[in-house]
């Protein structure tokens, strides 16, 4: 089985890479669910981010507010209290409170990493010729490079990556900017990404073209699978 991370800067768009991939034949895990299945209330992972955050993070029936923990991860006006996203319910307001991103990730990357490899050991056991992507968008800043054979890297141009996060979360652009400013600010540059990828996908133009990319990725993923 060919390990595969696939990574790339906020909103570059790893998850249409991602599906495109599994059309293919490829099996794929999102880091982003994982963690979401992790900070389910009476796990783990959730019980520390909760004994870390407050239960003011929390909705009222116990889960967690993803727009109140990312504004005390990401620091001020993270998604403010005007901007929320679609699955929250309100924001409270970040009052110029500094980043607590790297305590965050300090109790949800390991968990996470974790499941990560349980999951491609799985896939190993099930179809030992196949080819296991996650999708991660930390995957360099986590030191998780090293559960790969190889990594993708997804990539586009700034004002595309601003314009599709607005689209994705409701944003005026202005809004948009700043917020995957302060996000990238927790990221390595994508040129550092890029210098370590084996593949890159350049997704700033067409789907056709970018699915033509991904079809010749897979052919030689597929290769060194079987």
């Amino acid at each position: 089985m060919l390990k595969v991370g696939l990574t790339g800067a906020i909103a570059s768009g790893k998850s249409v890479v991602g599906e495109m991939f599994v059309a293919l034949g490829a099996h794929l895990v999102q880091a982003d669910r994982i963690a979401h299945s992790l900070m389910q209330p009476g796990e783990p992972v959730y019980n520390e981010v909760v004994r870390h955050f407050g239960r003011d993070i929390l909705n009222p029936d116990g889960s967690v507010n993803r727009s109140r923990l990312a504004e005390l991860a990401f620091g001020t006006n993270s998604l403010s209290s005007s901007r929320v996203r679609p699955d929250s319910d309100t924001a409270s307001p970040a009052s110029n409170k500094p980043a607590r991103v790297e305590e965050l990730n300090r109790i949800v990357h390991p968990a996470v990493l974790r499941s990560q490899k349980e999951w491609m050991d799985e896939i190993g056991r099930r179809d030992p010729h196949s080819v296991a992507i996650v999708e991660a968008a930390l995957i360099l800043e986590a030191g998780a490079a090293k559960q790969f054979d190889r990594l993708i890297v997804v990539k586009c141009t700034e004002a595309q990556r601003i314009a599709r996060f607005a689209a994705r979360q409701k944003l005026d652009l202005e809004s948009a900017r700043k917020e995957v400013a302060r996000r990238m600010a927790a990221q390595l540059p994508e040129k550092e990404k890029i210098k370590a990828a084996t593949h890159v996908i350049d997704n700033s133009a067409s789907l056709d073209q970018t699915h033509e990319q991904v079809r010749e990725v897979w052919g030689k993923l597929h290769a060194e699978a079987a």
